[in-house]
């Protein structure tokens, strides 16, 4: 049903954790490891709060502000993801290689995350 899927996007979250790992472990730093755990967690509060919907007596406004809520936390910590190694190698504290390594392997981790879930999204039936 869904192999060919669960594969490319299991072989493609272990090439983003590998560009990762690779970044920390070829200039001896382990900062650029905390990119990953911040792209790991990104979806978590986009997911924790798709569930909250709002007043079916609203016309004015589409949406809902807890589903607001969690996108504009998911959307801080990808920006988070992402401005983190740049300051770290503003900063020296990381090499540029490791920067960019850390960018790209953090950035095949999230968007293997939606992916997945966009892929496997449950469909709701209007008979729930």
């Amino acid at each position: 049903m869904h192999i060919p899927a669960v594969i490319l996007l299991s072989f493609v979250l272990a090439v983003g954790f590998l560009l990762v790992i690779l970044s920390c472990a070829l200039w001896g730093n382990w900062l650029p490891l905390l990119v990953a755990l911040t792209f790991v967690l990104a979806p978590l509060p986009n997911a924790l709060f798709a569930r909250c919907g709002g007043d079916d007596f609203s016309t004015e406004y589409d949406g809902s502000g807890p589903v607001d809520l969690g996108r504009f936390i998911t959307a801080s910590v990808v920006v988070t993801g992402f401005a983190l190694p740049l300051v770290l190698a503003h900063s020296e504290i990381i090499a540029p290689g490791a920067c960019a390594m850390s960018i790209a392997g953090g950035s095949l981790v999230y968007g293997t995350i939606m992916a997945y879930s966009a892929t496997f999204k449950e469909e709701s039936s209007d008979f729930d």
